[in-house]
C-alpha cells in the first residue's frame, strides 16, 4: 500500500483546463437559452397576426370590404396582451383595398422583440382575370427595444396584382427562405 502523493487527487492545473472548458461552453450554449424565452413571446405575435389576416379574408369575402375592428373578425384576439399590442388599419380611408395587421412590442414588454405585420387586399389573378384576396406575413429585421419605438409598422406594400409584399428594407417574408427573398 505505498501511495504517491502525486497519484492522489487532480492537480490545480487539470481543474483550471476543465473549469476553462466548462466556461466556454456556457458562453456558446447560454445566448442560445435566453433567446428561447424570446421566440415564445415572438410565436404569439406570429400566431395572432396571421390568425388576423386570415380572418379579415374571410370577412372580406362575407362583407366585400375589410374591418379596422378586430373584434368583427370573430377571433377572440385581445387588442393588448403582456408583449404585444395589436392593430388593423386600412390603408385608404375611400377605397378599401387592403388592410395591414400589426402586433408591435406593448409598452410594458421586458425585452427587445420583433414587431410583426400582415397584409391582405384584393388582387387579380392575371391567368384567369379574377378577383382574390391574397396576405402576407412579415417579421422585423431587428428586435424592438424595450420600450422603443417600433418604426413604421405600417409599410406593407401593396400591388393590385402581386398582392401585399413586406418591406424590404425593415421587414421580411415569414415563411420564405433567405436565398428566395434575395431572389435566387
Amino acid at each position: 500500500m505505498n501511495k504517491k502523493k502525486q497519484d492522489e487527487g487532480f492537480t490545480l492545473i487539470e481543474l483550471l483546463v476543465v473549469i476553462i472548458i466548462i466556461g466556454i461552453l456556457a458562453a456558446i450554449a447560454l445566448p442560445s437559452f435566453l433567446n428561447q424565452a424570446n421566440k415564445a413571446k415572438q410565436s404569439e405575435a406570429k400566431t395572432y397576426v396571421g390568425s388576423m389576416n386570415r380572418g379579415q379574408q374571410a370577412y372580406y369575402l362575407e362583407n366585400d370590404e375589410f374591418s379596422t375592428e378586430i373584434g368583427e373578425l370573430g377571433l377572440g384576439i385581445k387588442t393588448q396582451t403582456a408583449n404585444y399590442k395589436y392593430a388593423s388599419d386600412n390603408i385608404s380611408s375611400t377605397v378599401p383595398v387592403g388592410i395591414t395587421n400589426r402586433g408591435y412590442p406593448a409598452a410594458g414588454a421586458t425585452a427587445p422583440i420583433k414587431a410583426y405585420i400582415g397584409g391582405v387586399n384584393v388582387a387579380t389573378i392575371q391567368a384567369t382575370s379574377e378577383a382574390t384576396t391574397l396576405a402576407v406575413l412579415c417579421e422585423s429585421k431587428q428586435a424592438v427595444a424595450v420600450g422603443g419605438d417600433p418604426g413604421d409598422v405600417i409599410a406593407v406594400d401593396y400591388d393590385s396584382l402581386n398582392g401585399p409584399a413586406c418591406p424590404q428594407a425593415t421587414y421580411s417574408e415569414v415563411g420564405v427562405k433567405k436565398s428566395e427573398q434575395q431572389g435566387g
